[in-house]
């Protein structure tokens, strides 16, 4: 090959040479030379994010006064706003993602935003409906065997790249050579500009309260051996770090940001138990710090893929328990989340919500979940809505979203009625917000108006009474306080008892279930009254298998009355003396004193739960009903 003769005529050649150094020589330019194949009317990439060729950049802002009507694509910006001064006719930015360095112009029509999946940019590329002239990208500095890395920033460079008629590229020494599918030979770019300067970076969010918070409720969602995924934004991205407890997470996502490299650290991220790409966190881009570029360099451990890749949902539903992480701006009561805009004024975009909501939702054992604050941020009004803010986007549908979490809880929204849902994400909406919302239900009739009893809008679910026990025979079982969503699964625990006294000797099943009200069990203050469910299965979505009832007396602040009955499917496995120790126990902290209970004869064997639980125990027979009172404040007495 003849050193004059130019890199486009190879171009696109599969041919690989091993004499790829004079090539690259020979495409060498200063920057001001490099950019003078970009001609007026051309469409530019840029790459972007923390990938963006700054250099390059700079470069083409001060070439456009030579020239006019460029359109200029990229993804995301995180650093100097560029291509958007007011009054600048010379080019208009047209962004596949929206964030705050041009949020301002995009509002004001000086930006235009593309709202597309982030899977489906590269075919825009690839099929010509979007061509591109000129690519401007950053890379490593090439290997023995002539090959580029994209390092942090594969996403939409490479097909980029691939697709456009002339290629730029930015060689800088500090670009991470990232492994997977990242690479681009010299002979498929034209022009090499060789200079290094420091890399963009993204500081984490600082964590708050809410996000800690919510960050908790979203780590009871995650099970060990999940693979997971957190989307852009404040309150997912801290999401990441309650998960630390966490034993042998995988990593699949699209954007790879310190958060994840916090929980390798701490040993919650190993990929081992990955049913896709074992061993290795796969991603298309990173958005993070100096440390987070230093560990993606050249480690086997991270893999790098084309956004279309990382993103087609079929490929993320091959990864058994796919967790999803997505934040959004406002949800709905029938469960429509609007996530990249506040109204008509777009916020952020599409990104990968969809592609990893559909993923997740396709994959075996996989959780999609929305998290949000329960208020804007100067608490003047609630995300929770009865109906989405005009010209808001919906991002996911009703029948997409499976959880919504907030700070107060978590709504699990898959397969129920709008009645359901609206009762599910009114439990978790700010309790200052919760009248409004129940009235506006009741108004476009999602709930009777009948003024039956709802859960009191000021009770805060109380997170510290849940917990679990694993049997041998039934396997994990979780214990929660109901709400008021659990009202048709109580009642079909109800009608799969046997009907015999001991069952119906239950007083709240006396009350509730005859007369079809299981609201009065279900709905409580979690104070003077409430109500456990143990569930098989998940805490949200299981069978319920057992229910255990505690109400004050009238007029008494120290002593009140507990029911409770086990499935006898599930009998002799211990849980009827956990879920109740632990009910005694809290009450015990809470001050109560004495816990009555009755118990019918012919069911003598449930002494043997209050035995157990280490309180003294007083037991007294009247009309054929055992009464059992237990002395929280009392030890029982050491056995002779």
């Amino acid at each position: 090959m003849a050193l004059d003769q130019s890199a486009a005529s190879v171009r696109g050649d599969l041919r690989i040479t091993r004499e790829w150094r004079p090539l690259y020589e020979a495409a060498k330019k200063d920057v001001q030379d490099a950019l003078a194949v970009i001609r007026s009317g051309h469409r530019i990439f840029m790459g972007s994010g923390c990938g963006e060729p700054q250099l390059l950049a700079q470069a083409l802002e001060k070439r456009l006064p030579r020239l006019s009507d460029l359109e200029i694509l990229h993804i995301l910006s995180v650093g100097e706003p560029r291509f958007t001064d007011i009054g600048l006719d010379q080019c208009r930015l047209k962004s596949f993602f929206v964030a705050s360095g041009n949020r301002e112009a995009v509002a004001e029509g000086r930006a235009d935003y593309t709202p597309i999946n982030m899977a489906d940019i590269p075919g825009l590329f690839r099929s010509a409906a979007m061509p591109i002239d000129v690519a401007l990208i950053q890379v490593s500095p090439p290997d023995d065997h002539g090959f580029c890395s994209c390092g942090i920033s594969v996403d939409i460079v490479k097909a980029a790249a691939k697709t456009a008629r002339h290629v730029v590229a930015q060689v800088n020494p500090r670009m991470p050579r990232t492994l997977g599918d990242s690479f681009i030979h010299v002979s498929h770019i034209d022009t090499f500009v060789e200079h290094e300067e420091p890399l963009l970076e993204v500081r984490l969010p600082i964590m708050n309260r809410i996000a800690a918070d919510i960050g908790r409720h979203v780590a009871g969602l995650v099970e060990d051996g999940s693979t997971i995924r957190a989307g852009v934004g404040s309150i997912s991205v801290a999401s990441l770090y309650a998960l630390e407890g966490k034993k042998d997470l995988g990593v699949h996502t699209d954007m790879l940001t310190d958060a994840y490299l916090h929980l390798v650290k701490r040993g919650a991220i190993t990929n081992a138990r990955k049913t896709l790409h074992p061993g290795k966190i796969v991603a298309s881009f990173c958005l993070g710090s100096r440390e987070l570029y230093d560990f993606v360099n050249n480690n086997p451990m991270v893999a790098l893929y084309p956004v279309d890749y990382t993103n087609d949902f079929a490929i993320i539903a091959e990864n058994d328990r796919m967790v999803t992480i997505n934040s959004a701006l406002e949800v709905d009561l029938t469960g429509q989340v609007c996530a990249d805009s506040l109204g008509y004024e777009i916020y952020s975009g599409v990104g990968g919500t969809i592609d990893f909501v559909r993923g997740a939702k396709g994959s075996r054992g996989g959780k999609a979940i929305m998290v949000l604050p329960s208020t804007t941020f100067d608490a003047s009004r609630s995300r929770i809505v009865p109906a989405l803010s005009e010209g808001a986007g919906v991002m996911t549908t009703r029948g997409g979203v499976e959880y919504v979490v907030t700070e107060f809880g978590v709504a699990a929204l898959q397969g129920k009625s709008h009645r359901e849902r609206a009762l599910a994400l009114i439990s978790i909406a700010h309790p200052d917000f919760r009248d409004e919302l129940m009235e506006a239900a009741r108004r476009i009739n999602y709930l009777e108006k009948d003024g039956k009893r709802w859960a009191g809008t000021t009770a805060i679910y109380p997170h510290d009474w849940e917990h679990s026990l694993t049997t041998s025979t039934a396997g994990k079982i979780f214990f929660r306080p109901s709400k008021s969503i659990d009202e048709r699964a109580v009642k079909e625990f109800f009608y799969s008892l046997p009907h015999t006294r001991a069952y119906l000797r239950f007083p709240a099943l006396l009350k509730a279930y005859p007369l079809y009200d299981v609201k009065t069990l279900v709905n409580t203050d979690y104070h003077r009254e409430i109500c456990i469910l143990g569930f098989a299965g998940q805490k949200d979505s299981g069978r319920i298998i057992a229910v255990a009832h505690f109400h004050l007396y009238d007029g008494d602040a120290v002593t009140g009355e507990l029911d409770f009955a086990v499935h006898p499917d599930f009998a002799r496995g211990g849980i009827a003396t956990s879920m109740v120790a632990h009910i005694a126990a809290k009450l015990a902290s809470r001050g109560i004193k004495n816990l009555v209970s009755f118990v019918p004869l012919g069911s003598e064997q449930a002494f043997g739960v209050f035995e157990k639980l280490g309180f003294a125990v007083e037991r007294t027979l009247a009309s054929g009903v055992h009464e059992i009172r237990l002395r929280l404040d009392e030890p029982s007495p050491p056995k002779s």
